[in-house]
């Protein structure tokens, strides 16, 4: 696969949106009418192209959904997960307690087990808690949690749930496409990413892989018109067609991505390539004085955190700006419980982007008149023994 010519726009290096293919935004050139029989046939083609990534086509639907990931999974809870019933969430960052807090406003009850940033759920624990409460009915779990880059045990965990009789929703936004999922081995409900991650499109849909009999059973339980995921099936059984207006643009930048992702390799090829990618970023990174806030064994290929340098005089805000000015953008890291930032791996990136933004941070030290990256020797004392 060759690397994309230098886009006017710095390089993202964020968990998604992300830098994407020209041919991936040339797809967004053309405008297509959503009644008509070539929409429908491309919102088929990358509905069936989804549901293969994970081998769910003789199990699983493909449903998408407009708006963002966020948007899916809260589309997903509330069209599962009945009204009486009692869901147990993973949480280890922002966007598991995101679900604890969306099935709060819907009303589903819930229970978190948060195991902080560091560390993921046991399986042990989650089985614990599971035989415990007979009325946990539902387990969610983020597959791979971008507040820190934590990479969660999903297959130990899937096993357990199955074992207690539950039923398991997985949270695949960062990790689908990428890391290995086979929903002929996993026992999921449903997996739920969206458009802009590791299939690197661009935002604008989310979608829900569903077991079939478990989406026919749910008819009439969600919460919301537009986001009742099994009416949106529904429809597309009978039309083919999108419930209310779809993003016509971001379907079609998806439709050439899914082909960009198979000329790669698929899911194998990409993943070969962000783990390169994190593995150069690491070692660059920690030659520079930087300290990873997780133990390898947790960390994911989509995504790293940094503790800050120790330095009186850094300030992240310059220190972003400063790489920012040098074509590359960042995320922060404040979702963690000490201070930290994150360096995605994913999109269009190859060896020349990550040596290029490892080049921006030695010069943004270099600005802040800071000798290295290492952190405050009291922060990393206080980090728990891996």
């Amino acid at each position: 696969m060759t690397q994309s010519a230098l886009p006017a726009d710095p390089w993202l290096l964020t968990p998604g949106p992300l830098s994407t293919a020209r041919a991936t935004r040339e797809a967004m050139l053309h405008d297509w009418g959503s009644w008509d029989a070539e929409f429908r046939t491309l919102t088929a083609g990358v509905r069936g192209a989804l549901l293969a990534i994970a081998h769910g086509e003789a199990s699983h639907v493909c449903v998408p959904v407009q708006g963002s990931g966020s948007f899916a999974v809260e589309a997903t809870l509330g069209t599962l997960i009945p009204r009486s019933a009692k869901t147990l969430v993973l949480a280890n960052g922002a966007y598991g307690k995101r679900i604890a807090e969306q099935l709060s406003v819907m009303g589903r009850a819930c229970e978190v087990l948060d195991t902080g940033d560091y560390l993921p759920p046991e399986p042990a624990e989650v089985e614990r808690r599971l035989r415990a409460d007979p009325e946990l009915g539902w387990v969610c779990v983020v597959h791979c949690e971008t507040s820190s880059g934590i990479l969660n045990p999903l297959a130990a965990i899937a096993e357990v749930v199955a074992r207690c009789g539950r039923e398991l929703i997985v949270d695949a936004m960062s990790s689908f496409a990428a890391l290995p999922l086979d929903l002929r081995e996993l026992p999921a409900a449903a997996l739920i990413a969206s458009a802009n991650k590791c299939i690197e499109g661009v935002p604008g849909f989310g979608f829900a892989l569903i077991r079939r009999e478990r989406l026919a059973a749910s008819a009439g339980q969600a919460h919301s018109l537009c986001l009742d995921l099994h009416a949106q099936w529904r429809y597309f059984e009978r039309s083919g067609q999108w419930r209310y207006t779809p993003p016509t643009h971001v379907v079609a930048a998806a439709a050439r991505a899914l082909e960009l992702y198979a000329q790669e390799g698929g899911q194998t090829g990409r993943l070969a390539r962000y783990t390169r990618n994190a593995e150069r970023l690491v070692a660059g990174m920690q030659a520079l004085g930087f300290r990873p806030l997780l133990a390898p064994r947790w960390r994911s290929p989509i995504i790293v955190s940094f503790l800050v340098p120790g330095s009186a005089r850094f300030d992240f805000e310059r220190f972003y700006l400063a790489i920012k000015a040098r074509g590359y953008v960042i995320y922060p890291g404040k979702l963690t419980s000490v201070d930290s930032f994150r360096i995605g791996v994913i999109g269009q990136l190859f060896d020349a982007q990550i040596d290029g933004v490892l080049a921006a941070v030695r010069s943004a030290l270099d600005e802040l008149d800071i000798a290295d990256g290492a952190p405050d020797p009291a922060v990393v004392a206080a980090q728990p023994a891996f």
